[in-house]
């Protein structure tokens, strides 16, 4: 047990002996680092992964939407549907956090894991930003079966044809971004 570890060291601490509390922090509690290992998706190899995933959140198995959508809606519905481009939490429309698709790695990269579509699953932003660099079995959490697209597009359909409609929104570099990634991806299936 963790806690009993750290109250071994703060006994050893307080009868005056911290090379005891030391080399128990090592035995028992060791710190590690975690190498930094930086990471950029590209929009299309995203939209790959949510399409295999069917929209769904491969760890809560809620629905999640595609984010052109949301990046769309934001564009059109400024201050009902606000972004801020760092997710500042205070404005940006909650949306972001907790349906937008985004990936995660399984195993995390940081713990040895690939940076691949191997492992690689779809997550909502809330989900992958409290997983960080936990495994799931810290967690308590378990991989749940992807969705299917066919049954749940993430509203990616209904992107491709609205943009289609009304292609002055295309003028937008994030909007471009994943119009472009949404037709290759979906001309791929």
């Amino acid at each position: 047990m963790k806690s009993r570890t750290i109250y071994k060291m703060c006994e050893a601490l307080k009868a005056g002996d911290s090379d005891m509390a030391a080399s128990i922090a090592r035995s028992e509690y060791p710190f590690m680092t975690h190498a930094f290992a930086g990471r950029k998706y590209t929009e299309l190899e995203s939209t790959r992964i949510f399409i295999r995933d069917g929209f769904v959140d491969r760890y809560s198995g809620n629905q999640l939407i595609f984010p052109g959508v949301l990046r769309l809606l934001s564009h059109l519905l400024p201050e009902e549907f606000p972004f801020h481009p760092h997710w500042k939490m205070s404005q940006c429309h909650i949306a972001y956090w907790e349906l937008s698709a985004t990936i995660d790695h399984v195993i995390p990269v940081a713990r040895g894991g690939t940076d691949d579509e191997t492992n690689w699953v779809t997550a909502s932003m809330l989900r992958n930003s409290t997983k960080s660099n936990w495994t799931l079995e810290e967690l308590g959490w378990s991989l749940l079966l992807p969705g299917n697209y066919g049954d749940w597009n993430g509203l990616t359909e209904w992107f491709l044809e609205y943009v289609n409609e009304n292609p002055s929104h295309l003028k937008e570099k994030h909007i471009k971004r994943w119009y472009n990634a949404a037709v290759r991806a979906v001309n791929a299936v």
